[in-house]
């Protein structure tokens, strides 16, 4: 099952098929100027360790573990994994939710040189299938039971579907494999080495992984740390799904390991679980999305809970309204940064320094010098300042191409390695970036970015459909709602009912919650635009 390559102390660099490679006088360059500064996620965690062993590293409602012993527990968990046949280059499917595991299983797989894929909590079998198939996976793990989910019937059907992975349940809380004695600490990755496979919020029903190196993560990261302004005295409530890139690395977990801080996990966003979280462990900072921000500027538990330790909240993922913006400092007390990032590289924030009205309605600017921005016209032909165009990008932790996908490269990759985002935005003269849209096809509700087509082809197995036309519609709270538009086989008939296909979806399907639509228009024909297209922007109005 392994593809260790490299034998002793010496190890040759990890090269996987289907992974674009940064040009190397690229490398050279981001090496030379010192964003790429040779660490891996392993050595992350050791040097953190080595400066703090006693300090408090993650916290969940069962369990808190210092540094070193995080460090002692990674060692052990790499252990087992190891000794089930998982080593350098295999894909693993990490389906955690916010725990103290997650944490152990990520750097546990770090450190003996695999690579997560990073499933959400969310998911269900019909994802967790596509991203052992995408990723050609040697290893899926996930926990016994989280709050009132049970992951075991995910974890048995992905068993029986794919019977070489090697399939991990844990139960939380417990301290798995206590007795195995533990695998000696040694780098078996190299910096340059693909780390992980992210999840891109794509635009089809196949998804697309994004590989991401150490080096150009981990200075993501750096950077994003010496942005925000954390410290080893900093506390992070990790609210949204850990495994978001957004809470990963903006500055999120990883931030937060570089520098000795505290990460609290929280089981649920909702207002009376975070503000409660607040209070009892000073949290210093958190990571939200708009509706969730929204929901605790209006919450009644405010008044209840002591949450003035709060430093600043992170808000990104989707725009956050200029009148939400203006509330968090008047009334949760502490700083806004505005964040405006994507799993596949560039992120900007906005800074501490900056004048109320750049805090309010900019999404900030790009954290490298290098990072390289093109806001162009329809035809490619970069516009002014000030002007809407779409938001092309290349730098020093921006991939060059999504894992074994030639099709959506060519798309998404322009010839001079520039990534189309899909987003619209508006450059000022000083660079900070404000965003008006998007371009791709792709509903973002709440932060979460769904594929049309992924839903649409759900819901034409259902055996009452004609067909299904799936569009996002404007929302106060979420930015966007899904909404489907139903063609039934025998238009006289009333069914299917909506909730008989929420029905289907949840039981049948086994797509996760935040896919299954919200709205369900049953209609007689679509519109179409003049060449007879589905007219989805007439859909969505």
């Amino acid at each position: 099952m392994s593809s260790t390559v490299g034998t002793g102390t010496h190890l040759d660099p990890l090269r996987l098929d289907g992974v674009v490679e940064y040009p190397a006088e690229f490398a050279a360059r981001y090496r030379e100027k010192g964003y790429w500064i040779g660490q891996t996620h392993a050595a992350l965690l050791a040097e953190a360790v080595a400066a703090h062993p006693d300090r408090l590293a993650v916290v969940d409602p069962r369990r808190t573990v210092t540094y070193a012993r995080l460090a002692e527990r990674v060692q052990v968990v790499a252990a087992e994994f190891a000794a089930r046949g998982i080593g350098r280059g295999d894909r693993v499917v990490v389906h955690l939710p916010n725990t103290v595991e997650y944490v152990e299983v990520v750097f546990a797989l770090f450190e003996i040189g695999a690579l997560p894929v990073f499933a959400l909590a969310a998911h269900r079998s019909a994802e967790i299938r596509q991203f052992c198939s995408a990723a050609s996976t040697s290893g899926y793990v996930t926990v016994d039971t989280f709050g009132l989910t049970s992951y075991a019937g995910t974890a048995a059907e992905i068993a029986a579907e794919f019977p070489d992975i090697a399939t991990v349940v844990i139960p939380l809380g417990d301290e798995s494999w206590a007795g195995r004695e533990p695998l000696p600490r040694a780098e078996r990755s190299l910096p340059s080495d693909v780390a992980f496979l992210q999840l891109s919020g794509g635009t089809t029903g196949t998804p697309k992984l994004i590989p991401r190196t150490h080096d150009d993560y981990l200075y993501s990261v750096r950077e994003s740390a010496r942005i925000c302004g954390i410290d080893a005295t900093s506390v992070m409530l990790a609210v949204l799904p850990i495994s978001h890139n957004f809470t990963m690395s903006s500055p999120g977990l990883l931030g937060m390991i570089a520098v000795g801080g505290c990460v609290v996990m929280a089981p649920d966003p909702s207002p009376d679980t975070c503000l409660r979280l607040i209070e009892a462990h000073a949290v210093t900072h958190a990571a939200l999305v708009p509706p969730v921000l929204m929901a605790w500027l209006n919450s009644s538990a405010r008044a209840e809970r002591d949450i003035s330790s709060l430093v600043a909240v992170w808000v990104g993922g989707a725009k956050l309204p200029e009148e939400a913006a203006r509330r968090v400092a008047p009334e949760l007390g502490c700083m806004l940064t505005q964040v405006f990032g994507m799993a596949e590289g560039l992120v900007n924030y906005t800074r501490a320094g900056d004048d109320d009205e750049t805090i309010h309605t900019t999404q900030g600017r790009p954290i490298s010098p290098d990072d390289e921005v093109r806001v162009v016209d329809d035809a490619g032909v970069p516009v002014a300042d000030g002007v809407a165009g779409h938001l092309q990008t290349r730098g020093p932790y921006t991939i060059r191409g999504y894992y074994c996908a030639p099709e959506h490269n060519r798309r998404s990759f322009t010839a001079d390695g520039f990534y189309a985002t899909g987003d619209i935005v508006v450059r000022d003269p000083r660079g900070y970036l404000t965003v008006v849209g998007r371009s791709k096809d792709q509903i973002n509700r709440g932060g979460e970015k769904i594929a049309p087509a992924m839903v649409e082809n759900h819901l034409l197995a259902h055996r009452e459909i004609h067909d299904v036309s799936v569009v996002g519609v404007p929302d106060d709270a979420l930015g966007e709602r899904i909404c489907a538009y139903v063609i039934r086989r025998d238009p006289e008939s009333g069914s299917p009912t909506a909730s008989q296909l929420r029905a289907f979806l949840r039981a049948e399907r086994r797509v996760a919650a935040y896919t299954i639509p919200d709205r369900f228009e049953f209609v007689t024909e679509f519109p179409t635009t003049s060449v007879g297209k589905i007219d989805k922007k007439s859909q969505g109005a």
